[in-house]
């Protein structure tokens, strides 16, 4: 490996072992690294198997929550089943995976603090199946009775939540030829960047509409070291028809990182349609794990390889070549 001079851009080895990947089919992607032959993407067809102890298995689920806690959390324990039954450790649902209310203000009456029964629930989930949960988008029980936080959790595969990101940029917004929308007059935006370590590399945590603004993925990868970045999402249908693949691409390529954007999919209820689109992408940009449904419910799973992100970063070692804030600050008197 390639010894990077800012400190900040050296490759990060997660403290525990990364676990051997064995048994499980995995589809290969439809999408090669053809025009640039000194990238190699790790590819296995369907029945091979992926033991390269470099590699670790993810999935990322899609779903189409309601207003009910039980029956979402009935399709979240079956997609965790999924998952184990593919050889994946983490699973990422997507924002709002617990509860979307019919109508405004139903979010409120649900929050709860992270040590409430709701989160209990989950975190039991993950340490009676052995899974690493990516929990993006929980109402969290906010400052006051007028405001909840949207919080995306981190839970191991011992039922501990190992982190809390909260989302900074709130969606107040008029979507063209859909609804307005105005997050802020319920949510207290977050103020802290999270990225943590795991056994599926350094983790950086984000949510939905934090999408639009790189400066916080810049942030993830070249001050905070992430090498994969998690997205759950609920999309509207008008954005996601325009936006949502490019954006997340963008953000693969211009971080070189993994990222894994976890999607709501369909109609929730007559007011509310979340455009879904499950992706896992490398840091090449290329999808590598992808329902064949746009909206139907169901797992995604990808091999994070962390040989590749080695490789595309050194290839082309962009945080070497980046300028530093001091250098636009006198490019632009």
């Amino acid at each position: 490996m390639t010894t990077l001079k800012m400190d900040l851009c050296h490759y990060v080895r997660p403290k525990r072992p990364l676990p051997l990947i064995s048994g499980p089919k995995v589809i290969s992607p439809t999408n090669q690294h053809s025009n640039f032959p000194f990238l190699r993407l790790r590819v296995f067809a369907a029945g091979k198997l992926a033991t390269m102890a470099n590699t670790v298995r993810v999935a990322a689920a899609q779903m189409t929550s309601i207003n009910d806690l039980a029956a979402n959390f009935a399709t979240c324990s079956r997609l965790v089943k999924e998952a184990a039954s593919a050889g994946a450790k983490l699973i990422c649902f997507p924002e709002n995976f617990s509860y979307v209310g019919d109508l405004a203000g139903d979010s409120l009456k649900v929050a709860q603090p992270l040590d409430g029964p709701i989160m209990k629930e989950y975190c039991s989930l993950a340490r009676d199946s052995n899974m690493w949960l990516s929990l993006g988008g929980f109402q969290e029980k906010g400052p006051d009775d007028a405001h909840l936080c949207n919080a995306h959790v981190l839970i191991d595969d011992a039922g501990t939540i190992r982190s809390v990101f909260r989302k900074m940029h709130l969606f107040d917004v008029d979507v063209p030829g859909s609804a307005v929308y105005k997050e802020s007059s319920f949510t207290e935006a977050g103020k802290e960047i999270v990225a943590v370590d795991s056994p599926f590399g350094r983790l950086g945590l984000t949510v939905c509409y934090d999408l639009r603004f790189p400066e916080l993925y810049q942030q993830l990868r070249f001050h905070h070291n992430a090498q994969v970045l998690l997205v759950p999402a609920a999309f509207t249908k008008p954005t996601g028809q325009a936006h949502w693949e490019i954006l997340l691409r963008a953000r693969a390529i211009e971080t070189q990182c993994y990222v894994i954007a976890a999607a709501q999919a369909g109609k929730h209820n007559d007011k509310r349609e979340s455009y879904g689109d499950t992706l896992i992408i490398d840091p090449w940009g290329t999808i590598v794990g992808r329902l064949p449904d746009r909206l139907s419910t169901g797992i995604a799973v990808a091999d994070i390889d962390f040989s590749f992100i080695d490789s595309v970063r050194a290839k082309m070692p962009i945080c070497q070549h980046r300028k530093p804030i001091e250098f636009w600050k006198s490019a632009s008197l």
